[in-house]
């Protein structure tokens, strides 16, 4: 497994929605449980604001994961966390700098 160790800009955001199953009777009584064992994990919207040459590295290691292998990224909260990157952009701030921005989601392997 490999390390993802470049540092986003602090506009990061978090999000946790839990995973939980939901079963609705009648008069609107409601019955919760947990689905799952890991049922809250992270999901980070990140943005890098860097010269071309560390976007192009970056945009390069997302490519070689594919989507589909994890890597270990550690947050701002100091847990590193296994995660994948399915989707992420580009934009060009000027001919020497650019910014991307990728979600990086956890994920329990």
């Amino acid at each position: 497994m490999s390390e993802f160790t470049w540092q986003p800009a602090y506009n990061a955001s978090v999000t946790k929605a839990p995973r939980v199953n939901t079963a609705v009777f009648g008069d609107g009584y409601q019955q919760r449980t947990a689905d799952g064992i890991n049922t809250t994990l992270q999901a980070w919207q990140l943005t890098f604001q860097l010269a071309k040459t560390d976007i192009d590295a970056i945009d390069a290691f997302l490519v070689s994961k594919g989507g589909v292998a994890s890597f270990t990224w550690t947050p701002g909260t100091g847990a590193e966390i296994k995660a994948v990157c399915r989707e992420w952009s580009r934009n060009m701030i000027s001919p020497r700098a650019e910014s991307l921005s990728a979600k990086f989601e956890q994920v329990i392997e």
